[in-house]
């Protein structure tokens, strides 16, 4: 299997940490949260990923190039931000015709990626994405979901004040490559895939519950919790 890792943010709420330096490099323990991808991920088959890169570009290309896992990744750098389904569509032959991962590399996760992996591989074929769900103790912060008694995706409640529940989207998905036909037919090329793209799928999107750790390092103070969490990984 082939995953984008998208890495590209500005990551604005982390400020002034990234004043120099890339959301995804931020140091966990002495190593790049990016890593910590490619650790996970490789080690549950993932054999290529793509990485777009656009802020501090540079330090990322400086990380790749001195990273073990090199030759499995390609680089893409973006003057202008395509959003996260308009980096897909624009780089889909990179998938070769497959299913494939879709993370948001700026999330700290850990969970069974081999259970994520059969989810999908096992759900009834008519659903053509499998999206990590956890539970969020921050849920007006997040995508909320409401699931029926098959866990397939009902609704979908992206960052709004008094959600439904505390029911989250990890931001990390396996999805079919039909998924390009439906972008295709947006005729655009900056598409957000949490507004644009998993409205027009609701019913349609299996969910694996991930029930060991995940965190959106997206401020300093949800920083400075992964940083105390990670402890209990290493």
């Amino acid at each position: 299997m082939r995953a984008l890792l998208l890495a590209a943010g500005l990551g604005t709420r982390l400020r002034p940490i990234t004043d120099s330096i890339p959301k995804c490099l931020v140091p966990l323990n002495g190593k790049p949260l990016l890593e910590y991808w490619l650790d996970n991920l490789s080690s549950v088959g993932v054999t290529q990923f793509l990485i777009n890169s656009s802020y501090l570009h540079e330090q990322v290309e400086d990380y790749v190039k001195n990273s073990p896992y090199k030759e499995q990744i390609s680089l893409v750098y973006e003057s202008e931000l395509l959003n996260t389904a308009g980096t897909l569509l624009k780089n889909r032959d990179f998938f070769k015709n497959e299913a494939f991962m879709l993370v948001h590399a700026d999330n700290l996760c850990f969970c069974d990626f081999n259970s994520f992996l059969q989810s999908h591989k096992n759900r009834d074929t008519k659903y053509d994405i499998t999206m990590m769900i956890f539970h969020t103790d921050t849920p007006s912060s997040c995508g909320i979901v409401e699931v029926d008694k098959n866990s397939i995706v009902q609704n979908f409640y992206e960052k709004v004040q008094n959600p439904p529940s505390n029911l989250a989207n990890c931001a990390i998905y396996i999805c079919e490559p039909n998924i390009f036909t439906f972008l295709d037919s947006l005729k655009k090329e900056n598409i957000d895939f949490s507004n644009e793209v998993l409205p027009k799928y609701l019913g349609r999107i299996n969910t694996f519950l991930n029930d060991v750790y995940h965190r959106d390092i997206g401020t300093v103070e949800s920083y400075e919790i992964a940083k105390s969490d990670i402890k209990k990984f290493i």
